[in-house]
């Protein structure tokens, strides 16, 4: 028998007379250290979050070569880290590994578009259909006056986070913290899109009025109105970008 064994034997059997309170106060402990570990994401979880991070916000390019050596001593984590970060991220198609030559940020297809949008619809115009607290509320606010700013000063990286960010918001609204790990995979796939259409200069800037409508919609409590507003936009949008690719 294990130590590991042992001990959860020790906690579901007999209890020796008079030590049911240390058994008691064992499992207890043994309750907590559990739930820590599941509440705390390990160091690979955090650098794949990271790095998923850094695709959303247009920081890697499609076709990029990501090295476990630059990432790991960037980061301050071990290359084995790096190794299950990378696998994390390749099950979720954001980057893929070709043999004997290393680890690359994905180039998302035109087949991947539909899919990316029909989760975007689920998510997105449910979330803002069911409204928020007045803090999730004044951060699509402030998403959309991050975008406004941005615009005006010039900007389109800083355009295109900002429209990541009011997508972000939106699902936010829910309060749910699954939903926001599958948007942030989404958020993810969707700047790797995006890259190709901004060749048009002024690709975000079109979204700011859209974004403004939403939001004033939202602001009001017409829920409705703004899960159908929502909902054209992604319409549109998925017909912008099928157009881009090629579909």
């Amino acid at each position: 028998m294990t130590s590991s064994e042992a001990g959860f034997r020790g906690i579901s059997g007999p209890t020796p007379a008079g030590g049911k309170k240390a058994a008691g106060t064992a499992g207890a402990a043994l309750g907590a250290a559990a739930r820590l570990r599941v509440a705390i994401p390990s160091v690979a979880d955090r650098v794949a979050a990271e790095l998923r991070l850094q695709l959303a916000e247009g920081l890697l390019l499609p076709g990029a070569r990501l090295t476990e050596s630059t990432i790991s001593e960037e980061l301050g984590v071990s290359r084995n880290t790096v190794r299950e970060a990378f696998a994390e991220l390749a099950a979720e198609r954001l980057v893929v590994r070709h043999p004997n030559r290393g680890v690359f940020v994905a180039s998302l297809g035109p087949g991947d578009i539909h899919d990316v949008y029909t989760v975007r619809r689920f998510i997105e115009v449910n979330a803002i259909r069911g409204g928020g607290s007045p803090e999730g509320v004044a951060a699509v606010r402030a998403a959309v006056e991050e975008g406004r700013a941005a615009a005006a000063a010039d900007d389109e990286e800083a355009l295109g986070s900002a429209n990541q960010h009011f997508h972000g918001a939106i699902v936010a609204l829910a309060g749910s913290r699954r939903l926001n790990t599958i948007m942030a995979q989404v958020l993810a796939e969707m700047r790797l899109f995006f890259h190709k259409a901004t060749v048009d200069a002024h690709f975000y800037g079109s979204y700011l009025d859209d974004n403004e409508e939403i939001c004033k919609a939202l602001e009001a409590g017409e829920l409705n109105r703004a899960g159908n507003l929502l909902l054209a936009y992604l319409d549109r949008s998925e017909e912008k970008q099928s157009a881009v690719h090629g579909d």
